[in-house]
């Protein structure tokens, strides 16, 4: 970055790297304006979507990526952590093609499905059985359908700043126009005290209590484990179905963030990297819940869905978590995100910092302890997209919003280099962080 903007005011500096954005990337915005022809605003997922325009991803190898207009990226992203295996790998690769070699869309019970039950049950404490889904929203649709089944109850408790899907959507507060209409209590993350007597006041009709041990869209904020324990001990005492959001965290070690702190939950929601990079959602827990689906029961309860069990994921899923993310691979990819999340603290400065769990961290423009998620000013917005666009000019690309999630294809030295990137991040514009 030349001398001439390091001394820029945040709105300056913005117009600026905005300037450069357009000019850096004519394909990306003509592939934008002709996806506005048939998609509102031509865009199918809103996350991805920014001003003043989004890029097109052209292809992918390893950890890397390239946009429509040939740029390369080291890819921090990780697909929002459904990319843990990266992009090319050849045992994911292996699998896939022996899949498609014995033919797809089979419309019955599969070889690859009752393996890779088994090991995803063996991995988490806290799933005697489960049933497969497309996506990780489906699974917590399911997981919440499920308890106010079995419990006959209505109420479902969860918390500000919590994402557990398209139509489960929590980070702005209240929820969004096309939220589930279930009867929603919504409590306060990592305040142990309230939760308690919150779900405490509506015990009676709490058909459950969902919550994430790192709300993830909210900003890579961990749960604190007291309150965790709180939540696990209210729902035992009022009989309600505690269920774990551990579509991302479940990374975080062989059986996720409840192996990791011994809190079981009663069940679990999977998705994400678990079906090996291909669409996957899951949703398990103790066998007294789950056997409610088996089939063959006069009260069974129906479950469908055509490509729950498509080969494709099936065969993907289960050579990924066999072969590539052991219990020592999980466990060491945790130690390592751990040392990079304490690296980039290092190298920020003013009131930049980052938060997270392991292989996912996010950054923040605020000082003092980030416990859940508060309204962000004009200020900080302007940080962040400030941030994003430097990133991506200096070769890494990250969520918009901040957050990276490391796949296993990312080495030491694309670590590094991204660590002296924040520190010349911070270091040119110092005068911008601290004021």
């Amino acid at each position: 970055m030349t001398e001439s903007r390091t001394n820029l005011s945040l709105e300056a500096a913005l117009a600026d790297v905005r300037e450069r954005y357009v000019t850096c990337n004519p394909a990306s915005l003509a592939a934008h304006i002709e996806a506005t022809v048939a998609m509102p605003g031509g865009n199918t997922r809103s996350v991805l979507f920014h001003t003043p325009f989004p890029l097109t991803m052209a292809r992918g190898e390893g950890a890397r990526l390239w946009d429509a207009d040939g740029h390369e990226y080291v890819d921090l992203l990780g697909e929002y952590t459904a990319g843990l295996y990266g992009h090319s790998n050849p045992v994911i690769r292996a699998a896939l093609d022996a899949a498609l070699d014995a033919g797809w869309n089979l419309g019955g019970h599969g070889v690859m499905e009752a393996k890779l039950s088994r090991v995803i049950a063996d991995r988490f404490p806290g799933i005697d059985m489960l049933r497969f889904t497309n996506s990780g929203t489906e699974a917590n649709l399911m997981a919440v359908a499920s308890a106010v089944a079995v419990t006959g109850r209505h109420k479902v408790m969860v918390f500000e700043g919590g994402y557990h899907g398209g139509l489960l959507y929590f980070v702005s507060g209240g929820g969004i126009p096309i939220n589930v209409p279930h009867q929603w209590v919504l409590g306060t993350y990592n305040d142990p005290v309230s939760a308690v007597a919150l779900a405490e006041a509506h015990g009676d009709d709490l058909a459950c209590i969902l919550v994430e041990p790192m709300q993830g869209s909210g900003g890579c904020i961990p749960a604190d484990p007291a309150f965790l324990q709180a939540l696990r001990d209210v729902a035992t005492r009022t009989g309600a179905v505690l269920i774990f959001d551990e579509v991302m965290t479940s990374r975080m070690s062989a059986g996720g963030m409840q192996a990791r702190l011994a809190i079981i939950p009663d069940m679990t929601t999977l998705g994400k990297y678990i079906g090996g990079g291909m669409s996957f959602g899951a949703f398990g827990g103790k066998a007294e819940i789950m056997e409610r689906y088996d089939p063959r029961r006069p009260d069974a309860i129906p479950h469908a869905g055509t490509f729950n069990n498509n080969v494709l994921t099936m065969a993907a899923g289960h050579a990924g978590l066999t072969r590539l993310f052991p219990a020592r691979v999980a466990e060491a990819h945790f130690r390592r995100g751990e040392a990079l999340r304490q690296a980039l603290n290092a190298a920020s400065v003013g009131v930049m910092q980052w938060t997270g769990l392991g292989s996912m961290a996010c950054v923040h423009f605020r000082a003092g302890p980030i416990e859940r998620v508060a309204p962000a000013d004009a200020r900080e917005i302007g940080l962040r997209e400030l941030f994003f666009f430097d990133m991506l000019q200096r070769g890494f690309y990250l969520a918009r919003r901040g957050m990276i999630a490391l796949s296993l294809e990312v080495t030491g030295s694309d670590t590094t280099a991204f660590v002296e990137a924040v520190g010349a991040f911070a270091d040119d514009h110092a005068g911008l962080l601290q004021a």
